[in-house]
């Protein structure tokens, strides 16, 4: 894990979307929503309604989970894209409001085991899960967490903690 941090270390989003790993994971991101519609929206749906009550109300939760985290992961791969295509400027992208959202949702376990849903919703669970964390991290490393402190805020933290005694 500290290997893959290391790795993103530097990492700014014009290097992502200009790298060779971009047009996979949103390739793969837009065809995951692409799958998971057809399939919520055909066979899911019959399915769901063979399912007993318990089932049937779990089926209904983790389905919004994963139309969740894949319209948040969409959204966020489409925004990189437009900066990428120059439809959007980098410094616009940079704002709060475009950072991956709904992480408490997406992110949480579900409560009860998945296993008595449809084999077809727990891939798609299992595969949105995984899309939205590596999406998650790359955000984090590009627009949050994994940022430093800028040269002028650092000085200014460092005044602070000499006038409050602190090292």
């Amino acid at each position: 894990m500290q290997q893959d941090s290391d790795a993103l270390n530097g990492l700014t989003a014009q290097d992502f979307v200009a790298s060779v790993l971009f047009d996979p994971t949103f390739d793969e991101g837009m065809a995951l929503v692409e799958e998971t519609a057809h399939y919520l929206d055909g066979r899911g749906r019959e399915e769901a309604r063979a399912l007993p009550r318990k089932a049937s109300m779990l089926y209904a939760g983790e389905s919004m989970r994963v139309t969740t985290r894949l319209m948040q992961a969409a959204s966020w791969l489409l925004l990189q894209r437009a900066v990428r295509d120059g439809d959007m400027e980098a410094e616009q992208a940079l704002g709060e409001r475009y950072r991956l959202g709904s992480k408490e949702i997406c992110l949480g376990a579900c409560a009860e085991s998945t296993e008595m849903l449809p084999v077809t919703l727990r891939d798609l669970l299992g595969r949105s899960d995984s899309l939205y964390r590596r999406i998650a991290r790359l955000d984090d490393v590009l627009f949050g967490e994994g940022m430093t402190a800028a040269p002028g805020a650092r000085e200014h933290q460092n005044r602070l903690a000499q006038a409050f005694g602190s090292d």
